[in-house]
Order: structure tokens, then C-alpha cells, then sequence
């Protein structure tokens, strides 16, 4: 957006400078050639070419790693072979190594799942791997992310997870800094019949921006925070508002039979 307003702001200067040129010199085609090649110039600038990269890898399927037979477990491998486009951090520190087909019960880490992986709940939630992020007790958030631009006319950014016992677990969805809200659309099963929910959160806002998309399985003194993460995706679909609840429908209702007594005494 800030891009648009600064092309119209050149292309008015220019508009009054060729009027200006043209009426005192006779000069227009020197101010076209010099817009041209301002405008050349810009395109090809860093900024940019920042402002049109686009987020990969969302479904987690362009993993370049060997197989592990079903039973087995493996070890820590590079993030840039396991999660290409991503990178990730555990305590604020950024890491260069997630765990393959394997996960630790007290240490964070990052784990990829892939195929013939069926250890922990809810297993691969889709296609053939899944993403594990293992946050530990306070302050060793584990994160993932990658820099890219919302696509235009996005409307929700929409992704599955599941997450061990609820009442410890939380996680933090963000865009360029902007913490995100997001609400339960839906709630599918696994291939081996494990739970998981698919949220949506209103992304309309920062259509074609360019920023740090993340997802932070948050840590607590309580226990371990462990979320899986599959299937992100944007879509142009708008996320409905949650339906209030029965207890908050009880209460507007008593709410409004209280101020219709109220009002009718005084009448």
C-alpha cells in the first residue's frame, strides 16, 4: 500500500515537471526517459524484490529427507533439509536442527514427523509430515517462522493443530510483530483417528504486506506445551465471528428483560 502512494507521489512530480519542461525548453522526452529509468530502477531495487516473495513450504511436504522404517526412530537433522523456506528458535535463540521422526519428553526442540510415524498423538495430521513444536517450562518458547507477503485478496489465514491437554498448552500466531486471534473453524481426524482442529484468523489487514509469519508453541512452569501444525493455507474465504454462547445469550437476555422492568416503572 505505502508502495502505491509513493508511485502516484513520483507520478505526479513527473506530471508537473514535463508540463513545466515542455512549456519553458521543450524538454518532455528528456523527463520520460528519466522516468523510464527511475521506474527500471525501482523494480529491480532490493526492497522491491522483497515486497513480492511469497511464503513456501506451508503444508510441510517439501521435506528432503531419507525414509525411516515404521518402528524406528531418527535424530537431528538440518533445518534447511527437514522445513525448507523455514526457520526456527527455542528460547529466543534461533536453531539449525529439528529432530526426525523422534521427540523429547523434557528438552524444546522442533521435530518434523514423516512417514510411517505414529508414536504420538494425533501422528501426521496431513499428507506425509507434520510439524511437532515442543516448548518446555518457562522462557523456552519454540518457534517457527519465515518471511513472506499475504497474498492479495486474502481474506484468512487458516491452518490444523493439535494440541497435548489443552488446559497447559497454548501457542501464539503472529504477523510481522502483530499478534493474531484465531477462532475454531472446523475439527478433523488423523488417519489413525486422532483429533485436530483447524483455526482461521482474519488476515485482510496486511493484504500484500510483507512480514514474519509465526507460530510460537508458548512456555509455562505447569509442564511441557507441546502443539503440532499442519496444513496452513490463505484463503479468500472471510472468518465467520464466533457464535456467542449459551451463558453470554442467558445474560444479554436477563440484561434486557432487567432494563424493561426498569423502564416501565418509571413510565
Amino acid at each position: 500500500m505505502k508502495n502505491k502512494f509513493f508511485l502516484l507521489s513520483i507520478f505526479s512530480f513527473y506530471k508537473r515537471a514535463a508540463d513545466f519542461l515542455t512549456g519553458r525548453f521543450g524538454m518532455e522526452h528528456v523527463v520520460r526517459l528519466i522516468w523510464v529509468a527511475w521506474l527500471v530502477a525501482f523494480c529491480a531495487s532490493p526492497d522491491s524484490a522483497k515486497a513480492q516473495e511469497t511464503f513456501t513450504n506451508l503444508n510441510f511436504e517439501s521435506a528432503n529427507l531419507p525414509a525411516i522404517p515404521a518402528g524406528q526412530t531418527g535424530s537431528s537433522v538440518a533445518i534447511t533439509a527437514a522445513l525448507p523456506g523455514w526457520s526456527a528458535s527455542i528460547g529466543g535463540v534461533q536453531d539449525t536442527q529439528v529432530l526426525q521422526n523422534n521427540y523429547d519428553l523434557g528438552t524444546p526442540s522442533v521435530d518434523i514427523f514423516g512417514p510411517n510415524w505414529t508414536s504420538v498423538d494425533p501422528g501426521i495430521i496431513q499428507g506425509n509430515y507434520t510439524v511437532f513444536l515442543q516448548a518446555s517450562i518457562q522462557p523456552y518458547d519454540v518457534s517457527l517462522w519465515q518471511n513472506g507477503t499475504i497474498p492479495a485478496n486474502a481474506e484468512t489465514l487458516q491452518f490444523s493443530a493439535w494440541e497435548w491437554l489443552p488446559a497447559l498448552t497454548s501457542f501464539n500466531v503472529s504477523f510481522d510483530g502483530n499478534t493474531l486471534s484465531p477462532v475454531v473453524l472446523s475439527s478433523g481426524q488423523t488417519a489413525t483417528g486422532q483429533p485436530y482442529t483447524t483455526y482461521g484468523v482474519n488476515i485482510a489487514a496486511y493484504e500484500n504486506e510483507t512480514g514474519k509469519l509465526e507460530f510460537t508453541a508458548v512456555a509455562n512452569n505447569n509442564g511441557p506445551s507441546w502443539t503440532e501444525l499442519d496444513h496452513i493455507s490463505f484463503s479468500t474465504n472471510v472468518v465467520a465471528s464466533p457464535e456467542p454462547s449459551m451463558v453470554a445469550l442467558t445474560a444479554i437476555g436477563g440484561l434486557l428483560f432487567g432494563a424493561r422492568k426498569w423502564f416501565a416503572r418509571r413510565s
